[in-house]
């Protein structure tokens, strides 16, 4: 028998989701010898245990259910920002009142296959077996190669491994380096009126947008379903923004279309130029710049935000709380000493007189014993 993906040592894990208790009965008893099946009476319940549960390979659900139904969990699954989720099978579990009509949207908004009411025990075994082995494939798959599939650009690995290196060159030869954080404006939305099919293309587009915009020396990444980022060695911060700005307006400016219609499209950025400063990783300049990406976001989109725009922000509204989250959650560690030098030396005197009370302080004690 073919070893399935799941839990380590245990069954592999998909989830019915139908509202009928009968159905989720009866598959549990046809699929619980070789499946550790999870049931759930609702959309709603059945997204809960998705987002929680990162052992499920399969889903498995009705169209017809209260709270959230069938199209909505698609909808749900195949734009959610966890690829893992957004990757996974969703196979349709289609009853005598769902007609062509129900099943062309649902195979518009990323169904993955179907399978018709009353099920029998063969039938049903045999699509979640061959969506498990796709499953364990596409994620050894992923597991090797650097490549997003979709776009031709890298991924997540590749680009977290790049920024490791961009950040430590940085470091040692006291370069300026930009990281940039792009999210396409209402994904969700678009996908939603489009289908699957038109928003894949869309993200296509804006990818080749960034691959012709980047230099040699630059890295460009898919990181997330409608997320991208770009590393800029030797970028400062007013250089990273002219290249996040002639972005937006390439993509504004592109015509692209959807059933005879222009698909009116943006982009929201986050521009970030990190300190130096042995803390640092990889990850955590990528939480910074998500946060700036998100005050871009908030403020409606199609819009370039700065690490030095959020703390120009803060700077202008003291002593006063900010009344942005966004804005309240960017709080940078202070500046010290040995980072103000830095910057200097490279040219940032602007970032170093924002911190200058700072500074101030620390160095009291020196000035005074001086």
């Amino acid at each position: 028998m073919t070893q399935l993906p799941g839990r380590p040592g245990g069954k592999p894990r998909l989830i019915m989701v139908d509202d009928s208790r009968v159905m989720r009965t009866a598959a549990t008893k046809m699929l619980g010898d070789r499946f550790d099946v999870v049931v759930a009476e609702d959309g709603q319940k059945g997204w809960e245990a998705i987002r929680s549960d990162q052992s499920i390979q399969v889903v498995f659900t009705d169209l017809s259910m209260p709270e959230l139904d069938g199209y909505g969990l698609i909808e749900r699954i195949r734009t959610c920002d966890d690829a893992g989720i957004a990757g996974l099978p969703v196979i349709v579990v289609t009853g005598a009142e769902n007609d062509e009509a129900a099943r062309e949207k649902a195979l518009q908004l990323g169904a993955t296959d179907f399978i018709t009411k009353p099920f029998n025990t063969t039938d049903l075994t045999a699509r979640a077996t061959a969506h498990a082995n796709y499953q364990r494939a596409r994620r050894a798959l992923e597991e090797n190669t650097t490549i997003d599939a979709l776009t031709g650009l890298g991924n997540a690995t590749f680009f977290n491994s790049r920024l490791k290196q961009d950040l430590a060159f940085a470091a040692r030869h006291r370069h300026a380096l930009s990281v940039v954080r792009v999210e396409v404006d209402h994904f969700n939305k678009l996908f939603i009126r489009a289908g699957k099919e038109a928003a894949d293309q869309l993200l296509v587009v804006v990818a080749d947008l960034v691959r012709r915009l980047i230099r040699k020396e630059d890295t460009a990444a898919r990181i997330g379903l409608a997320q991208f980022a770009i590393t800029l060695p030797t970028a400062d911060s007013p250089g990273a923004r002219v290249f996040a700005e002639r972005l937006c307006r390439q993509v504004r400016e592109q015509v692209i279309s959807h059933g005879g219609r222009r698909l009116p499209v943006t982009l929201s950025v986050g521009v970030l130029t990190p300190a130096f400063h042995p803390g640092q990783t990889a990850r955590t300049v990528l939480e910074e710049t998500a946060t700036v990406l998100q005050h871009a976001a908030s403020a409606g989109g199609d819009r370039v935000a700065t690490d030095a725009d959020l703390r120009r922000l803060a700077r202008d509204r003291l002593p006063s709380a900010p009344s942005d989250p966004v804005q309240a959650a960017y709080s940078p560690p202070p500046m010290s000493v040995e980072q103000a030098l830095a910057m200097l030396k490279a040219g940032r005197t602007e970032e170093v007189k924002a911190q200058l009370p700072a500074l101030r302080q620390q160095l009291a004690p020196l000035l005074a014993l001086l």
